[in-house]
């Protein structure tokens, strides 16, 4: 049975008993979906903030698995049928499937509506990175991203050992190559510094308070022998696994250092790993250090002093007395009093995939779903768009994952530059506008159906306002509604659009009509969509 929740109610973690509203659901919305409409927003509002994080926590059931929507020539696997399991024929059919991937995540990112699950998947992928300019066979990618969907929420510890011997860390780290005879530490040393314990400051030569070069050694020889199956393989249908070869392991006794209390590790075969990360995870770092990603993922990359021994510390706290499960502390830092305070509202700067993803599910841009290779091949296409930010999913720059989660003093503010800031606002500057041109359809927000879903679309000041709600973090000033009035309807009182936007509405067939609202409305979402605040979540 899981332990319960306890945590001081002093500390700034304790349950947030202020105005829910809709700029405090939002907030929540941001951090944790890709992406709520304005109804979802209201929704959340309405059954109130306990309920909301409780859907947004719930057991769902996995989705189906990509499917070949254009590669012809795989006689191994259809148009339309699954290739997880299915052998390659070449380097083409790999492309294809991974193509397939990229395009059926975005789904998934798009689909999974009012659920952290997406979220949590991309970050267990920011921290258990494995690049696909390495491994580069698509079921061994597919596996791995499947193994933190359905862990999304669940035991770190579980998922360390998971991660530990599965194929794609395997061949990434050299797993596959550490052998009684040849130890490589790759792997050990990622697993302290990087995935458990993080690197202390160096209290010794050699020594970084929470593990030492030795123990990183020794580590490398408990982990000996495993093996990763089935990549590239082209004759069996199956899927990549691991196995363990009892030649190749080490069987002495290993003993670790101070910092593990002098822990002696027997020889245990193939569960000999699982003694290791017990003993790594008895290590009071353990519970801190992911108690951190979590806190620079969902809500701030400052963690001052006092947000150390009044969040970390209680986050870690409630780690521990679940045993390591994530959900209670999700669940506790998602309701507490330090996540809706204004500094952390707007906090962060969009990464490439949220800008992207937002654009798409706030406005509920409509695609294709009929068609499968559009529906497969236009995903594909914005995932390029994400890689010309300079964030490709499945594929982060190196070993430490997306440096706006780590990386001092910049953080989130890296995703912007002189580069990548002209590629954000081109990008929406087309889908409020004239569309993203792919496979012979366009991606663009649909203005005139979108406004019907705002709470009233007839009045200037309020459809502003409502835009400005779903679309900003902060309220705006009056002086920058009136800036957006003037865009919208320019020199004109604001009975002009009222008139003209009931006129459409009673003859939404009169194609003059609608050419002059919807244009209007492009022009305001294009200003409103390059305003600072828009790249803020």
């Amino acid at each position: 049975m899981v332990a319960r929740s306890n945590y001081n109610t002093h500390t700034m973690l304790k349950p947030y008993t202020g105005e829910w509203s809709f700029e405090q659901a939002a907030h929540l919305l941001r951090r944790t979906t890709f992406g709520a409409t304005f109804k979802e927003i209201e929704d959340a509002v309405a059954q109130g903030m306990k309920a909301t994080v409780r859907q947004l926590l719930r057991n769902q059931v996995l989705p189906d698995p990509p499917v070949n929507y254009d590669y012809h020539d795989d006689p191994n696997v259809p148009i339309n049928g699954e290739w997880a399991d299915a052998p390659h024929i070449d380097f083409r059919s790999n492309n294809a499937r991974r193509r397939s991937l990229y395009g059926w995540t975005l789904m998934q990112m798009a689909h999974d509506r009012m659920s952290i699950r997406e979220k949590m998947t991309l970050f267990w992928q920011s921290h258990f990175v494995v690049e696909t300019n390495v491994v580069q066979d698509a079921k061994f990618i597919y596996q791995y991203a499947s193994t933190f969907r359905s862990q999304a929420l669940g035991n770190f510890k579980e998922l360390v050992e998971q991660v530990t011997v599965s194929p794609a860390m395997l061949r990434y780290l050299n797993g596959r190559d550490n052998t009684e005879s040849a130890p490589n530490e790759n792997y050990a040393r990622e697993l302290l510094e990087l995935f458990t314990l993080g690197k202390g400051d160096l209290a010794a030569p050699g020594d970084y308070t929470t593990f030492t070069e030795e123990d990183v050694i020794v580590m490398a020889k408990v982990l000996t022998g495993w093996r990763d199956r089935f990549y590239y393989r082209r004759e069996i249908r199956t899927l990549p696994t691991s196995f363990f070869r009892f030649a190749h392991h080490d069987k002495n006794d290993k003993q670790l250092s101070h910092r593990f209390d002098h822990a002696v590790i027997e020889n245990n075969d193939d569960n000999e790993y699982k003694d290791l990360i017990d003993i790594i995870f008895q290590h009071p770092a353990a519970s801190r250090f992911i108690c951190r990603r979590l806190y620079r993922w969902l809500v701030h990359f400052d963690i001052s002093d006092e947000v150390k021994s009044e969040v970390i510390e209680p986050m870690s706290a409630i780690l521990s007395a679940n045993d390591f499960n994530i959900k209670p502390v999700i669940r506790a830092l998602l309701q507490s009093e330090h996540f809706y305070a204004q500094d952390n509202i707007g906090a962060m700067v969009k990464s490439p995939v949220d800008f992207v993803m937002f654009s798409l599910n706030q406005f509920e841009v409509p695609f294709p779903e009929n068609n499968l290779y559009r529906k497969y091949q236009l995903r594909f296409k914005l995932y390029q768009e994400m890689q010309d930010m300079q964030m490709e999913i499945f594929n982060p720059p190196n070993v430490a994952g997306w440096k706006a989660y780590y990386q001092q003093p910049l953080y989130y503010q890296s995703w912007i530059s002189s580069a990548t800031l002209p590629i954000r606002m081109n990008f929406t500057n087309r889908l409020a506008s004239q569309g993203l041109r792919f496979a012979g359809y366009d991606i663009k927000i649909d203005a005139l159906a979108f406004v019907k879903t705002l709470s009233n679309p007839y009045s200037p000041n309020v459809l502003i306002a409502d835009l400005a709600k779903l679309l900003f973090p902060h309220p705006i000033s009056e002086t920058q509604k009136e800036v957006l009035k003037e865009i919208l309807i320019p020199g004109l009182p604001d009975f002009e659009w009222t008139v003209e936007y009931g006129n459409y509405i009673s003859n939404p067939s009169d194609e003059n009509l609608k050419a002059s609202v919807e244009q209007k409305l492009q022009n305001l979402l294009q200003r409103m969509m390059t305003m600072p605040e828009y790249y803020l979540q």
